[in-house]
């Protein structure tokens, strides 16, 4: 290769760095999962959610809820893939509705090109993950959970016994 490289336009960067980043998480699980199996892969969650956790706390603005700043960073991580999302507030929290996961979507297009993925679909992953995550960084009186539904989910960081809310059956707490 000779010559001066064109600067890539920032589409073409924005492609790169998802790909940059599929392609070291996909070795990062592959190497866990052939080395230490499931077991690994819960070590892993554990691990990859204490050092968010702990960045998160780093990195809250003033003002701001550990809850809010917790969707607000799932939003915009959803977000980076282009995925469909919105919010709702609720009485009881935040509703954020995942309605086309562009994680999912880029997977789904990373297969049909030939790529070998770890995960038949990223969904459960993400959800173990970012449940972990809430459950050490969001306040300790909010319930996280995260329900599959199509090619997206729907996430909830709500206070039990809000007005209007039962809380019997309650999901996992965050």
């Amino acid at each position: 290769m000779t010559g001066e490289a064109s600067p890539l336009d920032p589409a073409e960067k924005v492609d790169l760095w998802r790909q940059r980043y599929f392609e070291a998480q996909a070795a990062a699980e592959e190497f866990v999962l052939g080395e230490h199996g499931e077991e690994g892969l819960s070590g892993w969650i554990e691990a990859n959610s204490r050092i968010t956790a702990e960045l998160l706390r780093a990195q809250r603005p003033d003002g701001v809820s550990a809850t809010d700043h917790f969707m607000t960073r799932l939003q915009r991580q959803l977000m980076l893939y282009d995925s469909v999302v919105s919010t709702e507030p609720q009485p009881s929290g935040t509703v954020l509705r995942n309605a086309d996961c562009g994680i999912l979507r880029y997977r789904k297009q990373a297969a049909r090109a030939g790529v070998n993925l770890t995960f038949s679909s990223p969904c459960g992953y993400c959800q173990d993950l970012n449940t972990a995550i809430a459950t050490r960084y969001v306040e300790p009186d909010v319930t996280v959970s995260c329900v599959q539904a199509g090619d997206g989910c729907t996430w909830r960081a709500e206070s039990p016994g809000a007005p209007g809310e039962d809380t019997a059956g309650a999901p996992h707490s965050g």
